[in-house]
C-alpha cells in the first residue's frame, strides 16, 4: 500500500471546479531509497504519452537543491500544464493509465500534487 494518500475532498473540488482554464500542476516528489528514481522515471515515461495526447505538457523539471525555507526536502519540483481540469481527471481515471501509476506509487516515498491556476499580479498583491 502506498504511503502517498489522496485527498479525496480536493479531487471533488477539482472536479465540480466550472473554470475550463489551463492548470499547472506541482508536483514535490521525495523517491525511494532503492529503486525509487528508476521506478517513477518508468512512470514519467509512460505518463508522458497520455499527459500530451490531452494537450499537456511538462513545462519544467528540476533537482531539488538548496533548502532556503521549511524543513521537507524534496528531490524532484516539477510543474505540468494541463488544458483543463477535466483533461487531468480524464487521464487520472483513464484504466490504461491507472495501471502504470503503480510505478509512481512504488518509486515515492511521499509526494504533493498541487493544482495551481494563473493570476495576475494584481491579484497577488491584492490590488483591486
Amino acid at each position: 500500500m502506498s504511503p502517498i494518500k489522496s485527498n479525496l475532498d480536493q479531487f471533488k473540488a477539482l472536479a465540480k471546479n466550472p473554470s475550463d482554464s489551463p492548470i499547472v500542476m506541482l508536483n514535490l516528489l521525495k523517491f525511494k531509497e532503492d529503486g525509487g528514481a528508476e521506478s517513477y522515471a518508468r512512470y514519467a515515461e509512460a505518463a508522458d504519452k497520455f499527459v500530451t495526447a490531452l494537450g499537456g505538457k511538462s513545462i519544467y523539471v528540476g533537482k531539488a537543491m538548496e533548502l532556503l525555507n521549511g524543513e521537507e526536502t524534496w528531490d524532484i519540483v516539477m510543474l505540468v500544464q494541463y488544458p483543463s481540469r477535466k483533461a487531468f481527471l480524464k487521464m487520472a481515471n483513464d484504466p490504461e493509465y491507472l495501471k502504470i501509476h503503480k510505478f509512481r506509487e512504488d518509486g515515492l516515498e511521499r509526494a504533493v500534487l498541487y493544482s495551481t491556476e494563473k493570476i495576475g499580479f494584481r491579484e497577488l498583491t491584492l490590488k483591486k
